[in-house]
């Protein structure tokens, strides 16, 4: 596979190869991939996100399953008491209000029947992003939780469980980032998607 030669690559770690088969495209994002792949023309093909890029133009790539576009990951923010989860529900889109996050984030704050701390924010996003959402949340300072667990296998439990969810949020992403599922189908046969130089 040829990587198309782009200008000051390392702004491209953390974006998206996107190899059609006979071509291959430098540049996406994890939203503008999924277009790609929900798409019958391109559903085929192979996906690798842009890990470490130096000025030389080699890249360090990682191979993406498909069905990691599929999944959904979570960061759970267990309280004892309901007013401790409602700070932190309200604290977490507070700060997103200042610094949107990295993509879409489904917060709730919900109870748990039987559990030992039965309050919890939930902040539930595609699982393609769990490192952004990660670091996001490191460099906004989110503290919540009298302890914290994360992972897709813990989006199916609280699922599963049956929450009362007491309060429904949505966190968008800084607006212009990725763009309309038109655009993207549009330029497929870009080689390099977007100039970061």
């Amino acid at each position: 596979m040829k990587i198309p030669a782009v200008d000051m690559p390392e702004r491209y770690t953390g974006l998206y190869v996107f190899d059609f088969g006979g071509q291959v495209a430098v540049g996406y994002t994890a939203d503008e991939i999924a277009v790609l792949l929900e798409s019958e023309r391109y559903a085929d093909g192979k996906v690798y996100r842009i890990h470490r890029a130096w000025p030389d133009g080699t890249m360090e790539l990682a191979g993406v399953p498909r069905e990691r576009f599929d999944l959904e990951d979570g960061i759970f923010f267990y309280r004892d008491g309901e007013a401790a989860a409602r700070a932190d529900l309200d604290a977490l889109c507070r700060s997103a209000e200042e610094t949107p996050p990295p993509c879409r984030i489904k917060v709730q704050m919900a109870r748990l029947v039987g559990a030992s701390h039965p309050h919890l924010t939930a902040a539930i996003f595609p699982a393609e992003f769990t490192h952004e959402v990660a670091g996001w949340l490191e460099r906004i300072g989110f503290d919540g939780g009298d302890f914290v667990e994360g992972g897709s296998s813990q989006v199916t439990g609280y699922y599963e469980s049956g929450p009362a969810v007491l309060e429904r949020r949505q966190l968008w992403p800084a607006e212009g980032l990725s763009r309309s599922a038109e655009e993207v189908l549009a330029s497929t046969h870009l080689a390099v998607q977007r100039k970061l130089a």
